[in-house]
């Protein structure tokens, strides 16, 4: 623990020269936990990195990012070569990095989810128009389906969102006031004690017991389902040498049939599989790109 504690700092203090390092194929991931994400990481770069010396990878680095903002530099100046992010993330690198999708990541089984919102059964609220004047629970602005999906959602429905600096303030008559809960389970207990009106969370944690309790999921309505998108992608840089992408496609999108790669998916966020990106999630990316650009300009 203590080695991979002291690679991933390294790897926060050095970054890799992809460009000139040719035969080092360097991972990153957008992190708050280096040593934990490190651990995770790690197993799939050793998996990955032996099957792609007929391309001439010979060594694997990891290199965290404290935020989007500085992995979409380390991608522009060819210091990380592969990404593995969620959906909204993904389309902010390929804006600020020209970041190019390889494939999508299916965890636990799934590849594609979508946002819920609720709200008590006993509240006046039905729809998303219901929300102007109300209060919404958010995770937090790094979250997909509970901050920039949902910020998508009432802009679409030509909703105002405001945020609040406490879940008891008041937004205006006019707008949707929303607040940061920083968990799921923090957004269904607000919602089920009146703390905010309604929330907003992925259908993935909605059927989750452990992020939204059954006792209150009895005494919620859902006022809204999302469209779905991409749980999560592996991407790359976009000058990435053609026969390096292409044996990284390979390698990635037949790891679920060999045993010996198991393990490393497992730890590289349960991921069950990597899949072609087909035309639907093309389209719900490019769909998501535009809301992510609307959030920017219009919300922050």
């Amino acid at each position: 623990m203590q080695a991979a504690c002291c690679a991933a700092v390294v790897a926060l203090g050095l970054p890799a020269h992809a460009s000139e390092d040719e035969h080092i194929l360097v991972l990153g991931r957008i992190s708050d936990d280096p040593a934990t994400h490190f651990n995770q990481l790690k197993p799939l770069l050793d998996y990955v990195v032996p099957r792609m010396r007929d391309v001439g990878i010979t060594e694997g680095r990891i290199l965290m990012a404290r935020d989007a903002q500085q992995m979409a530099s380390y991608l522009r100046r060819n210091r990380v070569d592969w990404v593995t992010e969620t959906a909204s993330t993904a389309v902010q690198l390929q804006a600020r990095a020209a970041a190019r999708p390889l494939l999508l990541t299916e965890r636990n089984g799934v590849s594609r989810y979508h946002t819920v919102f609720f709200a008590r059964k006993d509240a006046p609220i039905r729809d998303l128009a219901g929300l102007r004047g109300h209060t919404l629970g958010l995770q937090s602005p790094a979250s997909t389906s509970a901050y920039m999906v949902p910020m998508t959602a009432l802009l679409d429905a030509n909703l105002s969102p405001e945020i609040l600096l406490a879940p008891n303030d008041q937004p205006s008559r006019d707008r949707v006031g929303y607040v940061f809960a920083r968990s799921e389970l923090n957004i269904a207990s607000w919602v089920h004690k009146g703390v905010v009106d309604a929330g907003a969370v992925s259908s993935l944690d909605w059927a989750d017991p452990e992020r939204v309790p059954q006792a209150f999921r009895a005494d919620f309505r859902v006022i809204h389902e999302t469209d779905p998108y991409p749980r999560a992608l592996e991407l790359v840089r976009r000058d990435m040498p053609p026969a390096v992408e292409a044996r990284l496609h390979e390698v990635l999108l037949q790891a679920a049939g060999d045993p010996a790669a198991r393990d490393a998916l497992r730890l590289f966020f349960h991921t069950s599989r990597f899949l072609p990106l087909d035309a639907a999630s093309q389209r719900s990316l490019d769909t998501l790109r535009r809301g992510v650009q609307r959030v920017r300009t219009e919300v922050e």
